[in-house]
């Protein structure tokens, strides 16, 4: 597998992405500057990693949507490619319309950095592939802006085309307000597009891919990535 990572002035988690992916999947990763206008040859998976872009100048992932890169990003996501944006990668993909929603500031206006428990929505996409439905992974959220809304009409429509991924959740997989820690709607935490090839979460696979990090859970989304693309999948 060939993945790209590409870096904001701000990102900081970029090379944490790059460690997890190497290790967990043995894939061969590149980090790629944002002011590149050409995705490296035979990409396989694109991640826009989580940090705070530009300074969370305008909006949280505003600037970057702008990013010269985010041309050959689009280009790449229309025609099939595989797209992940973790936390600030997930805001700069919702500025950029890649995906629908927006992500607001917590319910309690303030910074959130703990673990949290998701439960998994969909196990016919390329990075659930590995997972049971309703599984839950034990990953960790560090954010101040992700509270994942969308006007009535909007979640409708993305519930009709079950475009939810991932919702937060209690231990045992129960949905319900005290497991929700940003004050998401209907819980989300996870979204992915309507061609199934670009997928936005708030929490952090890539700090959960190590059982010295206190959960593996995370490995499991590289998994079901590599595992896809080894059996040739396509959206």
């Amino acid at each position: 597998m060939k993945a790209c990572v590409v870096v904001f002035p701000g990102s900081n988690c970029d090379r944490d992405v790059i460690h997890s992916l190497s290790t967990r999947v043995k894939a061969n990763v590149s980090a790629l500057w944002y002011e590149e206008h050409k995705l490296p040859q035979d990409t396989d998976l694109v991640v826009l990693p989580g940090g705070f872009s530009y300074g969370d100048y305008l909006r949280c992932g505003a600037m970057a949507a702008t990013a010269p890169i985010l041309n050959a990003i689009k280009g790449y996501a229309e025609g099939g490619g595989l797209v992940l944006g973790i936390c600030n990668g997930f805001q700069i993909l919702t500025e950029a319309r890649l995906l629908p929603g927006a992500l607001l500031a917590n319910k309690n206006l303030k910074f959130i950095c703990r673990q949290c428990a998701v439960r998994a929505e969909r196990t016919d996409t390329p990075f659930t592939s590995n997972l049971q439905t309703g599984q839950v992974l034990k990953m960790p959220i560090a954010h101040h802006e992700g509270l994942y809304f969308l006007p009535p009409n909007d979640l409708k429509q993305i519930l009709a085309n079950k475009q939810v991924v991932f919702r937060y959740c209690n231990n045992d997989g129960t949905i319900d307000d005290k497991s929700n820690p940003n004050g998401s709607v209907d819980n989300i935490a996870g979204v992915i597009n309507k061609g199934g090839n670009v997928l936005g979460l708030m929490p952090h696979p890539e700090r959960a891919s190590e059982k010295i990090l206190g959960s593996e859970d995370g490995g499991l989304i590289w998994d079901s990535i590599a595992s896809w693309l080894k059996k040739g999948g396509r959206c």
